[in-house]
């Protein structure tokens, strides 16, 4: 009767003992687990972690996959976009409807005003010879531009396998021209500079008492209609390309040939005794703000919110507990 009241009062106390960081000693009749009692079956190691092998000897949370990388694009609102393009072409149409009125007089050259008070950069556009066929190269180039943003759409859209690319990039193509158009139109009533080819005519009849330029356009020549499209439609083009073909050719090609054609249009019109030096300038760089300014304004990132994995392990020493996540 005593030993077996001896072995019971042992097994109670062995637990403790141990707890304690004490050494216990115990005789084969007690009921402390063997080695191969504590260690896991290989038929519990892989049920327990199937997916990796070092679950069974590491507790620390592991990401399944891995994060996705971020890809940017852009983005239209229907009702608020379409209603800014609507809203900029009626005021240039409005605007344009005006001037062939011919209520608005243009800007008269006064007899005493020199071509030397010019800028020296614009001096050369009124005393030149305009070639009458360099109005119609810079349409050409007019022309291209705007068929390359009809065009574009549909081809970004094909690559990418998407009709919303290519509704979105056409809504940004559009509404970066209807606004440079506004700006433009606006631009030229407010300022009302004659053109090159005014002061030719003017110097033309100088002697005549009677000349009196009464053409509306004649005064409308700050800044370059033409010059500005096409610096905006290129500027879209290739804030487009950058985005959504990085680190390829197409951008820099891109970039390249709008730089080139603005160029081009810029100089027929001077050639022409349409424009100014300066007139091209300003429009060129008014363009090219506004189509950067609108297709940065539509961009935004594929994924509204980063997938997050968040996992709980215990410390192998005991007593804590380890949050690690991914995000």
């Amino acid at each position: 009767m005593k030993p077996s009241i001896f072995a019971f009062l042992a097994v109670l106390a062995a637990p403790a003992a141990a707890f304690a960081g004490e050494e216990t000693t115990s005789s084969p009749t007690d009921a402390t687990p063997t080695k191969e009692e504590t260690q896991p079956k290989k038929e519990d190691v892989k049920t327990a972690a199937p997916d990796s092998k070092e679950r069974a000897t590491d507790a620390t949370p592991k990401p399944l996959e891995a994060a996705p990388t971020l890809k940017q694009r852009f983005t239209a609102d229907p009702i608020g976009d379409v209603g800014l393009i609507l809203g900029s072409l009626g005021f240039a149409v409005t605007l344009d409807m005006i001037n062939g009125t011919g209520e608005i007089r243009p800007q008269q050259i006064s007899s005493s005003f020199q071509t030397s008070h010019l800028l020296a950069i614009d001096r050369t556009a009124v005393h030149q010879t305009p070639d009458p066929n360099a109005r119609m190269f810079s349409n050409l180039g007019l022309f291209a531009a705007v068929g390359f943003a009809v065009v574009d759409p549909f081809v970004s859209g094909l690559r990418e396998k998407s009709v919303q690319t290519a509704l979105v990039d056409a809504m940004i193509y559009a509404e970066a021209a209807s606004i440079t158009l506004s700006v433009t139109n606006l631009a030229k009533m407010a300022v009302r500079r004659p053109r090159p080819q005014a002061y030719i005519d003017f110097e033309a009849h100088k002697n005549d008492p009677n000349y009196s330029n009464a053409e509306t356009d004649s005064s409308l020549s700050f800044f370059s209609g033409h010059a500005s499209m096409v610096a905006s439609i290129s500027a879209t083009a290739t804030y487009l390309a950058f985005v959504r073909s990085p680190n390829t050719a197409r951008p820099w090609i891109t970039l390249v040939a709008g730089t080139a054609l603005t160029s081009f249009v810029s100089v027929e019109r001077v050639r022409g005794a349409a424009h100014f030096p300066t007139d091209v300038i300003a429009g060129g760089i008014a363009g090219a703000g506004i189509g950067i300014l609108v297709a940065h304004l539509h961009r935004t990132d594929e994924l509204k919110q980063r997938r997050i994995w968040v996992g709980a392990a215990p410390e192998k020493s005991g007593g804590s507990l380890q949050l690690s996540g991914f995000f």
